[in-house]
């Protein structure tokens, strides 16, 4: 990372978010771990990147509130400087069939996975907007490109986050901000416990992705090389979506 500012990366205490923290902490980005409950696991993700020389705090902050995350941002600008990298990771799965699915399931999921990544969106464009350069990286997942029963909420929230990005990234294109999501498919962390339905032994590449993985993609979309690349999907799926 050659330009001044930091990384944000929301609901990054464990799992995908983690890895990304850890990852873009590698390549040279002062990193603000975000965590809405789970401030231990944060602090955990903080000390090994630390131990790797990196920079790092964790912030709590619930980003379904504006004002939490206006909160969340205006502490990552006091202690690294402006938010030039914002990977919306922040997520949540309530599933069950679309007939049994009550309005709070709904709205929860929503909320979490899609709202609260256009509070953060809109919260980091101003800046990277004057700074004429950014980088945002949208969590999605390739049940919001195909079918995966008991999970329309989740598929509806992936599938409006992929559209959203398609859509900033061709507002902003002409500032040096590039917009991009990744869609992993079925990769081994606790959010994805009890959804592979024999999914597994339908992935070409015959196995489980890892964290890191999907982390490695988006510290690339980060990054400078990645700076003719926006609106874009990249699935991490092991060929199943092939």
């Amino acid at each position: 990372m050659t330009r001044e500012g930091c990384a944000i990366v929301t609901g990054s205490a464990r799992g995908i978010g983690a890895a990304t923290a850890a990852s873009l902490a590698t390549a040279g980005w002062p990193v603000v771990v975000n965590y809405r409950s789970d401030a231990d696991s944060a602090a955990e993700v903080v000390a090994r990147i630390e131990q790797g020389d990196g920079r790092a705090i964790a912030v709590g902050a619930d980003v379904t509130d504006p004002v939490q995350v206006d909160e969340l941002f205006g502490r990552a600008e006091h202690e690294f400087g402006t938010v030039k990298a914002l990977v919306n990771n922040a997520g949540v799965r309530i599933d069950g069939l679309a007939p049994q699915l009550d309005a709070e399931a709904w709205a929860s999921v929503i909320d979490i996975n899609l709202s609260a990544a256009f509070h953060t969106t809109k919260r980091a464009l101003l800046p990277m907007l004057r700074h004429r350069f950014g980088r945002i990286v949208n969590v999605a997942s390739i049940v919001g490109l195909r079918a995966n029963p008991g999970q329309s909420n989740y598929a509806a929230s992936k599938a409006g986050l992929i559209g959203m990005t398609k859509t900033v990234a061709v507002e902003v294109a002409r500032r040096g901000i590039t917009v991009n999501a990744v869609a992993p498919g079925l990769v081994d962390t606790r959010l994805s416990e009890g959804t592979s339905n024999g999914l597994a032994e339908r992935i070409p590449a015959r196995r489980v992705g890892t964290p890191e993985e999907v982390a490695a993609c988006v510290r690339f979309l980060a990054s400078e090389e990645a700076a003719y690349v926006t609106g874009t999907v990249l699935t991490v799926d092991g060929g199943l979506s092939a």
